[in-house]
């Protein structure tokens, strides 16, 4: 029953935030088109729902080819390659603001477990069958996981903390985390990429198949 209700919800919600929200689309779009060469949207395929292969949209935060350089498509602290903009609309996850289109699309949920990239931090059919749970349900803008750590966590917990979610999803669950993430936004909390995290959970990874 709730499932139905947070789809309805996420669709009311998604469509008044992109009403409300447009004159700070509009401004974001030019700033982002004066300050650097490329496109505005950065489109990303990530794993949502089922394991399905989606475009994640996201305001482009980097210089075009970003992601062919430096350490890929993460970023950590002072990475060159991040735009004036983009420092900035990082910083308030304006960036974010695009993956609106994405809840009305149903690719994503407003609550729901970040949706991984394709093949990080490993591919799809690497997942284990328990790790696999987290894609039970649409991918979210914000998540248990994001609130628990978000970025500083490793992956082995991260996708822990989803699929923990994916099992006591409620109202109050998701309520308390929508409040708790403008909170972190806020404060700008645990909004770095750790390099570590991916490589401790790579070698975490081989270890348990050496066993």
């Amino acid at each position: 029953m709730y499932k139905f209700f947070k789809r309805s919800a996420d669709i009311v919600i998604s469509l008044l935030g992109l009403i409300i929200l447009s004159p700070v689309l509009l401004i974001t779009s030019l700033l982002i088109k004066i300050d650097s060469k490329g496109p505005v949207i950065f489109k990303q395929k990530r794993l949502g729902k089922d394991g399905k292969v989606f475009d994640i949209y996201k305001f482009r935060s980097m210089c075009v080819g970003a992601e062919h350089t430096g350490s890929g498509v993460y970023s950590g602290k002072g990475d060159s390659r991040v735009t004036k903009v983009g420092k900035f609309i990082r910083a308030t996850s304006i960036d974010e603001l695009p993956q609106l289109v994405n809840i009305l699309k149903g690719d994503m949920s407003i609550i729901g477990p970040r949706p991984p990239l394709t093949y990080h931090p490993w591919p799809l059919e690497d997942y284990t069958e328990e790790q696999r749970h987290m894609f039970d349900v649409r991918p979210g803008v914000t998540g248990w996981a994001q609130i628990n750590g978000r970025k500083d966590v490793e992956w082995n917990k991260r996708i822990e903390l989803n699929v923990w979610y994916t099992r006591n999803i409620s109202f109050s669950l998701d309520f308390k985390i929508f409040f708790i993430s403008i909170f972190k936004v806020l404060k700008n909390a645990d909004n770095e990429n750790t390099g570590e995290t991916a490589a401790k959970a790579q070698a975490e990874k081989r270890e348990a198949v050496e066993k």
